[in-house]
């Protein structure tokens, strides 16, 4: 019997709970050696609240949770009979496991790179920018670098009559009109 993956519905708005549950439970009915992930697939997206963008995991799919596990009627059970659970996807008696190819695709869905990170910010060498947060706040500059491992951008602002770069998390600059 190997490890295979399976799809938990769960009530909508309850996945994390169900994922906390379901790791309690598999702790105190000791569970550990038939029941070893759970996983609430999110990916990161940019949202937009008064006009300042953020970083923000959104849900991939509302209402379902992935376990991994042993299937056996015990580890059925546990995971069956946790609060907020409704059932897995597949037959009544007889949930279907994913294939390795559908777990590769959820699972590598969830990691954005982080230059994919930085696209969403729509920002590049060149662009004048305004700093909006920090020590800087006001200053406006011209992007010199991108540091998407960090998710800093480095700025050219001119300080004291002369151009000093300055290394700023991305979020916390915007695109400027000024020049």
């Amino acid at each position: 019997m190997a490890r295979e993956w399976f799809i938990v519905h769960t009530y909508s708005g309850y996945e994390n709970k169900v994922k906390a549950n379901l790791e309690r439970r598999i702790e105190s009915m000791e569970m550990q050696d038939k029941i070893f992930r759970i996983d609430v697939p999110t990916e990161d997206d940019v949202e937009v609240k008064n006009g300042k963008k953020r970083l923000v995991k959104r849900k991939l799919y509302p209402g379902y949770v992935l376990v991994e596990m042993l299937m056996s009627d015990d580890s059925w059970y546990v995971v069956r009979n946790t609060p907020g659970v409704t059932g897995f996807i597949g037959s009544v008696n007889k949930p279907i496991p994913l294939t390795a190819d559908e777990v590769a695709a959820i699972l590598g869905r969830q990691s954005l790179s982080a230059e994919a990170r930085m696209l969403l910010f729509d920002l590049a060498v060149g662009d004048t920018v305004k700093v909006r947060e920090g020590s800087f706040i006001g200053q406006v500059g011209v992007i010199e670098e991108i540091l998407p491992e960090q998710e800093l951008v480095r700025v050219m602002l001119n300080m004291f009559g002369r151009p000093t770069p300055i290394e700023v998390p991305v979020g916390d600059v915007e695109k400027s009109l000024e020049g």
